[in-house]
Protein backbone atom coordinates (compact mmCIF):
# COMPACT_ATOMS: atom_id res chain seq x y z
CA UNK A 1 0.00 0.00 0.00
CA UNK A 2 1.33 3.10 -1.05
CA UNK A 3 -0.89 5.50 0.32
CA UNK A 4 -1.79 6.60 4.14
CA UNK A 5 -5.43 6.61 5.13
CA UNK A 6 -7.27 9.46 4.69
CA UNK A 7 -8.74 10.23 7.93
CA UNK A 8 -5.22 9.46 9.65
CA UNK A 9 -3.31 12.07 11.51
CA UNK A 10 0.26 12.75 11.94
CA UNK A 11 2.58 11.52 14.11
CA UNK A 12 3.60 12.38 17.21
CA UNK A 13 6.86 14.53 16.66
CA UNK A 14 7.07 17.16 14.63
CA UNK A 15 10.89 18.16 12.61
CA UNK A 16 13.91 18.97 14.79
CA UNK A 17 14.07 15.42 16.86
CA UNK A 18 17.39 13.59 15.84
CA UNK A 19 16.16 10.21 15.55
CA UNK A 20 12.52 11.18 14.39
CA UNK A 21 14.40 13.18 12.13
CA UNK A 22 16.18 10.53 10.68
CA UNK A 23 12.93 7.93 10.22
CA UNK A 24 11.15 10.77 8.95
CA UNK A 25 8.39 10.40 12.01
CA UNK A 26 6.49 13.72 10.94
CA UNK A 27 5.80 11.39 8.01
CA UNK A 28 4.23 9.05 9.65
CA UNK A 29 0.14 8.70 10.60
CA UNK A 30 -1.06 7.51 13.67
CA UNK A 31 -3.99 4.93 13.03
CA UNK A 32 -5.30 4.30 16.50
CA UNK A 33 -4.13 5.69 19.83
CA UNK A 34 -5.64 4.33 23.19
CA UNK A 35 -4.49 4.25 26.34
CA UNK A 36 -1.52 1.61 26.67
CA UNK A 37 -1.69 1.02 22.38
CA UNK A 38 -0.37 2.95 19.38
CA UNK A 39 -0.83 2.11 15.61
CA UNK A 40 1.19 3.92 13.13
CA UNK A 41 1.34 3.48 9.44
CA UNK A 42 5.08 4.52 8.42
CA UNK A 43 6.92 4.51 5.51
CA UNK A 44 10.53 3.37 4.75
CA UNK A 45 12.84 5.87 3.88
CA UNK A 46 15.05 5.38 1.30
CA UNK A 47 18.20 6.62 3.10
CA UNK A 48 17.88 4.02 5.40
CA UNK A 49 17.94 0.67 2.87
CA UNK A 50 20.40 -2.20 3.17
CA UNK A 51 21.52 -3.32 -0.18
CA UNK A 52 18.63 -5.82 -0.82
CA UNK A 53 16.59 -2.65 -0.48
CA UNK A 54 15.39 -3.40 3.21
CA UNK A 55 15.24 -1.72 6.20
CA UNK A 56 18.78 -2.00 7.24
CA UNK A 57 19.26 -3.97 10.86
CA UNK A 58 20.51 -1.31 12.48
CA UNK A 59 17.79 1.13 12.28
CA UNK A 60 14.61 -1.21 13.82
CA UNK A 61 15.94 0.23 17.33
CA UNK A 62 15.29 3.74 16.54
CA UNK A 63 11.50 3.08 15.39
CA UNK A 64 11.28 0.83 18.40
CA UNK A 65 12.78 3.28 20.79
CA UNK A 66 10.00 6.08 19.29
CA UNK A 67 7.31 3.77 18.99
CA UNK A 68 7.78 2.16 22.92
CA UNK A 69 8.31 6.25 23.86
CA UNK A 70 4.87 6.99 22.48
CA UNK A 71 3.08 4.01 23.47
CA UNK A 72 3.99 4.55 27.56
CA UNK A 73 2.94 8.23 27.12
CA UNK A 74 -1.01 7.06 26.50
CA UNK A 75 -0.60 6.25 30.12
CA UNK A 76 -0.23 9.53 31.08
CA UNK A 77 -2.64 12.79 31.57
CA UNK A 78 -1.99 16.00 32.21
CA UNK A 79 -1.83 15.88 36.13
CA UNK A 80 0.07 12.31 36.05
CA UNK A 81 2.72 14.11 32.82
CA UNK A 82 5.26 11.60 31.60
CA UNK A 83 8.50 13.61 32.04
CA UNK A 84 11.09 11.51 30.48
CA UNK A 85 12.35 7.76 30.50
CA UNK A 86 15.37 5.95 29.15
CA UNK A 87 15.40 2.79 27.56
CA UNK A 88 17.10 0.12 29.86
CA UNK A 89 16.14 -2.86 27.68
CA UNK A 90 15.61 -3.85 24.03
CA UNK A 91 15.18 -7.24 22.75
CA UNK A 92 14.14 -7.22 18.77
CA UNK A 93 13.73 -10.93 17.00
CA UNK A 94 14.04 -10.20 13.02
CA UNK A 95 11.19 -12.58 11.30
CA UNK A 96 11.26 -11.10 7.69
CA UNK A 97 12.94 -8.17 6.16
CA UNK A 98 10.61 -5.15 6.55
CA UNK A 99 10.31 -3.97 2.84
CA UNK A 100 8.61 -0.43 1.52
CA UNK A 101 7.00 1.60 0.47
CA UNK A 102 4.89 1.43 3.88
CA UNK A 103 4.67 -0.80 6.93
CA UNK A 104 2.45 -0.52 10.48
CA UNK A 105 3.89 -0.36 13.61
CA UNK A 106 2.14 -1.42 17.19
CA UNK A 107 3.45 -0.35 20.41
CA UNK A 108 1.35 -1.78 22.69
CA UNK A 109 2.26 -1.61 27.14
CA UNK A 110 2.53 -4.94 28.53
CA UNK A 111 3.49 -4.10 31.99
CA UNK A 112 2.75 -0.50 33.74
CA UNK A 113 5.20 -1.11 36.86
CA UNK A 114 5.53 1.85 39.18
CA UNK A 115 9.46 2.53 38.26
CA UNK A 116 9.58 0.84 35.19
CA UNK A 117 6.99 0.23 32.23
CA UNK A 118 7.28 -2.90 29.59
CA UNK A 119 6.24 -2.21 26.11
CA UNK A 120 5.78 -4.44 22.79
CA UNK A 121 6.25 -3.13 19.18
CA UNK A 122 5.51 -5.18 16.50
CA UNK A 123 6.34 -3.95 12.77
CA UNK A 124 3.62 -5.86 10.08
CA UNK A 125 2.84 -5.31 6.39
CA UNK A 126 0.05 -4.77 4.65
CA UNK A 127 -1.09 -8.52 4.58
CA UNK A 128 -0.88 -8.21 7.93
CA UNK A 129 2.55 -10.54 7.48
CA UNK A 130 4.77 -10.05 11.34
CA UNK A 131 7.80 -8.88 10.54
CA UNK A 132 9.60 -7.75 13.56
CA UNK A 133 8.80 -8.01 17.20
CA UNK A 134 10.44 -6.64 19.73
CA UNK A 135 10.28 -5.74 24.25
CA UNK A 136 11.56 -2.04 25.13
CA UNK A 137 12.09 -2.01 29.15
CA UNK A 138 11.36 1.91 30.03
CA UNK A 139 12.44 3.21 33.49
CA UNK A 140 10.09 6.07 33.75
CA UNK A 141 10.82 9.71 35.35
CA UNK A 142 8.83 12.09 37.11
Amino acid sequence: MSESPPDSKPIFLTPGHNAGDLVESPKWKLLQETPGLVEVDAHLPEHLLNPRNQLFGGFHGTYVDMISLYTARTLFTEQNQFKWSSTVNMRIDYFAPVLGPRFLLKGEVINDGRTTCLVATTFTDYEGNKLVYAITTLKKGQ
